[in-house]
């Protein structure tokens, strides 16, 4: 583990929050995701499942933690399965989880090995009505790969088909967009990390550069400091920049060119997600300067409008009329295409087509029910942007913000973002 362990308070108090909110005389089972294969005999890192970690703290593959809240035995509520390792293991993967490590870890004191998960497992569901069970629920999710969850949730209902199956999903979202001071201060150390390779960059970009030697110097910095890259990141300069998802970062970088930069760093499972748009010669043209300000003006003020009690559709509607505003300026649009505009494809979108923020957390688009208001404890992105196709350039700003009753927090007021500091520093 390259992180600093996060304190096992968090992850004790994230299921007693879940308990809460269980049916009685029910439980819940959450699986680790697969380590999933590349070809031949290849395979990826564990990426684990957020819903596990959030519970657990646990990082290992083939885990299963089981809740059930009320469980005649007390050591039976909570129960933690961890494969079992031994010395085949030992030498080919590496060390595993002890039983008291993992105790100490997650805050769970009955820890078992997952032999000891089918006879356990079978125990309480003689007991139980209930059942919850878990599964990808986010709105965007494209699920083509049969999960771990999914096997299991097969496997249990042709097993025990008369039970009432529960979806565990809609409690996790609830949980999981409301982020504690603990979480909040994993998400402060993966923004740090981000700074720190913006700053990189920063000393680095100039003409001739290639896209890619850009990327690395940001991993360089997330990879030294313990964390690693949230996303794939996005790298494009020129004309790339108005590719929304330009993943190829592989073009050099030329004088009169802007470089758009969207880049976070992962920490301990949390994520970070910044944009920043630089002059690759290291000064902004008036034309780029003016589009950057508008830009900038929006983020600061779609930063304040995200208030407890509002509607992330409505917020959406502010910051969409802040940047009509700010293209009538700038010669992008005229009172008259807003007149003539249809109003399912309203002129504005020809230069921002995209959502202006997204929960943040465990996941880079982090689970919650944006269709309910706002509410204090939610980390948004904040990201507006003006794409310029005619022009070949574009400018995306992209800050995270803690929402608060009373003022908003920016979780990244630290990294330069002001024309005139990108400009002070990229001179040095």
């Amino acid at each position: 583990m390259r992180y600093t362990p996060i304190p096992s308070e968090l992850f004790s108090e994230n299921r007693r929050r879940l308990a809460e909110l269980m049916l009685p005389n029910s439980l819940a089972v959450v699986n680790a995701n697969d380590i999933l294969p590349t070809n031949a005999d290849g395979s990826l890192r564990l990426w684990q499942n957020s819903d596990l970690f959030y519970l657990t703290g646990v990082d290992q593959e083939e885990s299963i933690l089981l809740l059930c809240p009320g469980a005649h035995e007390e050591k039976h509520r909570v129960m933690l399965f961890l494969r079992e390792t031994s010395e085949q293991i030992a030498i080919w993967e590496g060390h595993k989880l002890t039983k008291e490590q993992a105790r100490e870890r997650t805050g769970i004191r009955s820890i078992h090995w997952l032999a000891e998960f089918p006879a356990l497992f079978r125990r309480l569901m003689c007991d139980c009505e209930h059942v919850y069970l878990n599964s990808n629920e986010h709105k965007r999710a494209v699920v083509e790969v049969e999960t771990r969850d999914a096997r299991f949730i097969r496997q249990v209902q042709s097993q025990y088909p008369l039970h009432s199956y529960q979806r565990l999903a809609r409690l996790m979202h609830r949980l999981r967009i409301i982020k504690s001071p603990l979480e909040v201060e994993v998400m402060r150390k993966a923004c740090r990390l981000t700074e720190k390779g913006f700053r990189r960059v920063l000393r680095f970009v100039k003409p001739g550069v290639n896209e890619m030697e850009i990327e690395a110097e940001f991993a360089h910095e997330f990879v030294r400091g313990g964390g690693g890259f949230a996303y794939t990141p996005i790298i494009g300069s020129g004309a790339n920049a108005c590719v929304l998802h330009y993943l190829e970062n592989d073009q050099v970088c030329r004088k009169g060119e802007l470089v758009l930069i969207d880049v976070g760093a992962s920490y301990g499972n949390y994520h970070s997600d910044m944009t920043r748009t630089i002059p690759v010669g290291g000064r902004f043209s008036r034309r780029q300067r003016q589009v950057y300000n508008a830009v900038l003006r929006v983020l600061r003020e779609v930063s304040r409008l995200a208030v407890p009690g509002k509607l992330p559709l409505q917020w959406q509607a502010e910051a969409e009329q802040l940047v009509e505003e700010e293209l009538l300026g700038l010669g992008l649009l005229t009172r008259g295409d807003i007149r003539r505009q249809d109003p399912e494809r309203p002129a504005r979108r020809k230069y921002f087509m995209h959502g202006v923020g997204h929960p943040l957390g465990l996941d880079v688009h982090d689970v919650g029910y944006t269709t309910e208001p706002i509410r204090e404890g939610w980390v948004l992105t904040v990201e507006p942007a003006i794409y310029i196709r005619e022009e070949g350039f574009a400018v995306r700003l992209e800050n995270d913000i803690l929402v608060r009753e009373g003022g908003n927090v920016d979780l990244m007021e630290s990294i330069p973002i002001e024309a005139d500091e990108v400009e002070q520093l990229m001179a040095r």
